[in-house]
């Protein structure tokens, strides 16, 4: 009988430190209601201890998922972790967070998709489900945005928040839940337009691209926009076409959290009510691949098993994609 991959268990952690938008407004030439208007993220949390990275706030999180889902440590046998704020070059975060967290029976590997990293990394993590090769994964997206933002870019540094999600994704025979179908695509186009020029093995580090602040993230963000908006929307429209769904048979529209005009959009075009839309954006800015694990950590005791959900995200690269799939529990206390 063959299989769906299913989430089991989410559970998320978000900095203590709040970077909201008065405070910002001092360090930058920017104000709540410039922020508000265009972008509409009101605070975001910041890890600001030096000697932390992502795999600090994956460690806290999958520690809470373990406990939540009574998982020991030793039954998981995958790891993945979509990041583009990895600890280092190399190795990959997801060993890391597996030695901080005592996984010891698992192999795994970090994907980077820019802000479309949970969706490409679920349907990796459902490759492994349903072909057998997994049982028991526990999917990571985590990120510190902030180590890679430029505090002194008006047009950037409002947009970004960090942090992590745990999920634990098993096998079920019920295929009638879980991931369904997805549709997926990038577009190297998008190297032009959103990106981190230096650090890689195209641009070394040195103290030139130090001094030109190469080191943090640059976007054109009309450009982004243009094409967030319509790939977001179309890729979406797409997935519903194909499997016949209407407005009304979708419980909620799960979308990335980079900007309120995008999403606003992408929901219109599906036919939606505002209401199906689940939006935090005002609350944690742009956690890049995070940003819809963090709508379903957040919102969890929202969802009934069963219900159908769309997640559609952009990212850098261009990658962008729609992913239909059906809850697999219903709410817990």
């Amino acid at each position: 009988m063959s299989k769906k991959a299913i989430i089991t268990g989410v559970e998320g952690y978000v900095p203590d430190y709040i970077l909201n938008n008065d405070e910002l407004s001092k360090m930058v030439d920017t104000s709540d209601e410039w922020i508000m208007t265009r972008i509409g993220v009101k605070e975001r949390h910041i890890l600001k201890e030096d000697g932390l990275g992502t795999s600090h706030l994956a460690e806290i999180a999958v520690k809470k998922l373990l406990e939540k889902t009574g998982t020991k440590p030793e039954e998981v046998d995958m790891l993945l972790c979509a990041t583009v704020t990895p600890d280092m070059m190399f190795p990959a975060t997801a060993n890391i967070i597996c030695d901080k967290v005592g996984i010891l029976n698992a192999w795994g590997y970090d994907i980077n998709a820019g802000c479309s990293g949970f969706i490409f990394s679920l349907e990796t993590a459902a490759s492994f489900i349903e072909s057998g090769r997994s049982k028991k994964m526990i999917l990571v997206t985590g990120e510190r945005m902030s180590a890679i933002t430029d505090y002194t870019d008006r047009t950037t540094c409002p947009l970004f928040g960090d942090a992590a999600v745990a999920m634990l994704i098993e096998p079920t025979e019920d295929e009638s839940l879980g991931l369904q179908d997805s549709i997926l695509h990038v577009d190297g186009i998008g190297r032009q337009y959103l990106y981190q020029k230096a650090g890689g093995s195209m641009y070394p580090a040195s103290e030139e691209s130090v001094k030109n602040r190469e080191h943090f993230i640059y976007q054109d963000g009309q450009t982004v926009f243009k094409y967030a908006v319509s790939r977001m929307a179309d890729v979406s429209v797409e997935l519903m076409d194909r499997h016949g769904l209407k407005a009304d048979d979708i419980a909620y529209l799960i979308p990335h959290q980079a900007n309120l005009r995008i999403i606003d959009a992408t929901g219109k075009r599906m036919g939606l009510s505002t209401d199906k839309i689940l939006i935090n954006i005002q609350k944690f800015g742009n956690t890049a691949g995070t940003s819809i694990p963090l709508v379903l950590w957040e919102f969890e005791k929202n969802f009934k098993k069963g219900d159908t959900l769309i997640f559609s995200a952009f990212g850098a690269g261009f990658t962008w994609g729609s992913v239909y799939y059906k809850w697999g529990y219903d709410p817990r206390p």
